[in-house]
């Protein structure tokens, strides 16, 4: 998945591909490099602020290069101000480096900046950065980021508030914000109302369905936890598990049990303490763990979300909870042997709750040491502006625009169904709870302790309450350092 707990679907394919023994490094690094990417909804109740809603029947249609030109002519920015420079541009290999790598040529013939772009494996490209940044580097100058609060704390990146006030550079009425969906708007605003980074992708906890195995028992959709519960273990078999979801011991895998947790009204950080011990937290991994214990799949403790995706798209599970981007390999038939009957569904609720799933926005940032601040924020203004992003999500990047998300284009990209269980389980989202935990500064400590305590349960050696109690401590421990 992405933005700090989990690696993006390109690396699925690696691991696929280093599983065969039939390449070598440097042909599964060029095999990672040629991917698609992913999304759709019924756009009337979460798109964004009301006010938008009626331009949705009249989008504008650049869908060629021809009309994506004349688009950015309509801004009020000198975009050739910057020509002759070079920014440096790093990220992993991800949905959006796969979008939007083939329209840097454009960029360039638009501004007359050039873009030095390396993208690498998360792991190594996360590995990396941070040392990086820390030795004080100049570049890269535009990266992709995850831990925000890390990041800040550390000085690493750069205050962007200004940039957006500066007329010769930005032209506010054109960018149109209200144009970003709700979630993308606050998602970046650090407590004090400024701007460290610009959102650049969007993804939710979702539901997965395989049609076919709850029709052979006429069951439903389920839409509580307990309705999850009961139809995961009445279509388990033998060869097909009721439901996957992460359950390592590892911050990789917390997204889809964050969301039970925030779905139950419980909270992971509340004062700068971890609140996971609370009755409803404990209450949500109970229900973590008998949903895997006793309706997922043989291991289940050991589950990452590549895992859970192959179970899935092999016919091995009826269920499956995790990110929305993965809905373009689920409705792949070169890839997916349940593409033909996949469903997409809103996240469950607890009986009488509204559904809380756990959303999260990869994000770009300029080095604050860089020394081509101006270009490289022009460059994530043309990155994530109305033109770019219909382009991009044409291309199946589940962007953050409202328009992309409402465009032709990406409905036949991502699927319909999938685009609307997406963009609601975005809505449904709370993103103060969301920023909480990913915009701490130790927030991969935490996440572990707190995964420690959700595997515990699932393997069966604790109680829920024993094992939250547990990780509560040890988190709390890593917060006092």
């Amino acid at each position: 998945m992405s933005q700090g707990c989990g690696p993006p679907r390109a690396c699925y394919e690696w691991m696929l591909l280093v599983g065969s023994g039939s390449i070598n490094m440097a042909q599964r690094e060029n095999s990672l490099s040629r991917r698609n990417a992913a999304s759709r909804r019924s756009f009337v109740k979460g798109l964004g602020a009301a006010a938008i809603l009626p331009a949705l029947t009249a989008l504008p249609r650049w869908s060629f290069a021809e009309d994506a030109a004349a688009a950015y002519a309509n801004a009020s920015i000198d975009w050739k101000q910057f020509a002759g420079q070079t920014i440096a541009l790093a990220g992993a290999i991800h949905p959006w480096s796969n979008a939007i790598t083939p329209l840097l040529p454009e960029f360039t013939k638009l501004t007359g900046i050039t873009v030095d772009a390396e993208f690498q494996l998360e792991t190594t490209f996360m590995g990396a950065l941070p040392i990086r940044l820390a030795r004080g580097s100049n570049t890269p100058d535009v990266f992709m980021f995850t831990t925000y609060g890390q990041g800040i704390s550390a000085g690493w990146l750069e205050p962007l508030n200004h940039y957006y006030s500066q007329r010769s550079l930005t032209d506010l009425g054109w960018y149109d914000e209200n144009d970003l969906l709700k979630t993308a708007r606050a998602f970046p605003l650090w407590s004090d109302g400024e701007r460290y980074a610009v959102p650049i992708t969007s993804e939710a906890m979702t539901l997965f369905i395989n049609k076919d195995a709850l029709a052979a028992r006429n069951l439903p959709v389920p839409q509580t936890f307990d309705e999850l519960l009961a139809t995961a273990k009445a279509v388990k078999t033998s060869e097909m598990s009721g439901i996957a979801m992460r359950a390592q011991a590892s911050f990789n895998s917390c997204p889809p049990a964050l969301g039970f947790v925030f779905s139950y009204g419980g909270a992971m950080i509340k004062d700068n303490k971890a609140a996971f011990a609370s009755p409803e937290a404990i209450a949500a991994v109970e229900m973590y763990g008998q949903l895997l214990s006793q309706a997922g799949p043989f291991g289940a403790g050991s589950y990452e979300w590549y895992h859970v995706l192959d179970d899935f798209l092999q016919g091995r599970t009826a269920m499956a909870i995790d990110s929305s981007n993965f809905a373009t390999d689920i409705s792949n038939p070169a890839k997916s042997r349940v593409a033909g009957q996949a469903g997409f569904a809103t996240f469950p609720h607890l009986e009488g709750r509204a559904p809380v799933p756990f959303m999260s926005h990869w994000q770009a940032c300029i080095n604050s040491k860089s020394r081509n601040k101006r270009p490289a924020f022009l460059f994530l203004l043309w990155a994530t502006s109305k033109p770019t992003s219909l382009r991009t999500a044409a291309a199946g990047l589940a962007t953050t625009r409202v328009s992309a998300w409402s465009s032709e284009g990406f409905k036949r990209a991502f699927g319909a169904e999938a685009a609307e269980a997406a963009l609601t389980n975005l809505q449904d989202a709370d993103v103060d709870r969301a920023k909480a935990i990913l915009f701490h500064p130790k927030s991969n400590l935490i996440l572990d302790a707190f995964m420690i305590g959700v595997n515990e349960v699932v393997n069966g050696a604790k109680s829920a309450k024993d094992a939250m109690i547990g990780a509560a401590e040890q988190a709390n421990a890593a917060i006092r350092g």
